[in-house]
């Protein structure tokens, strides 16, 4: 009697301790997505605003991407996992340019954010693509040399050709 009783507190215990184990996972995932949507709806005011400043005229993609095809190319679109020859420049909203290239020859399956990879596929060779990349696309929370956490990013992309 006396071993089934120690038996019933010991896994009372571990099932009090399983408990509060799984409310503290369930409340930091809680947590985390409200940080995510915090910052999507900043990401998307910020870019908004931007372009309303800079009279800019865009499309939103589902995955928040905004993009405006500045100059049309021809022939055909790239795919997410194409390798593509571009000139680019990418800047901050404030206009801070973090990053040129006036030719590099990137995959857009593994050498880009993923804004490039939603982005890229709305432009021909020969044309031009505004992206405004919402954090969660671009660089997320991470600093990346000079572009701090949750940044959003603007991208001129001139596509030079693509396989």
């Amino acid at each position: 009697m006396g071993f089934s009783f120690t038996l019933n507190i010991t896994m009372k215990k571990y099932l009090l301790l399983f408990a509060i184990f799984t409310i503290a996972l369930s409340s930091c995932k809680k947590s985390t997505d409200d940080t995510t949507a915090t910052q999507a709806a900043d990401d998307d005011a910020a870019i908004q605003t931007y372009m309303q400043a800079n009279k800019i005229t865009a499309i939103k993609d589902p995955s928040g991407l905004y993009y405006q095809v500045i100059t049309p190319g021809t022939g055909a679109y790239p795919t997410s996992v194409s390798n593509v020859s571009v000139g680019y420049t990418g800047k901050l909203l404030d206009g801070t340019v973090f990053d040129t290239k006036s030719s590099v020859y990137l995959n857009l399956a593994s050498g880009v954010v993923k804004g490039w990879q939603i982005g890229m596929q709305h432009i021909n060779t020969g044309g031009t693509i505004l992206l405004l990349i919402p954090s969660a696309l671009g660089y997320g929370t991470a600093a990346v040399n000079s572009v701090p956490a949750n940044s959003v990013l603007v991208f001129t992309v001139t596509l030079q050709g693509f396989n």
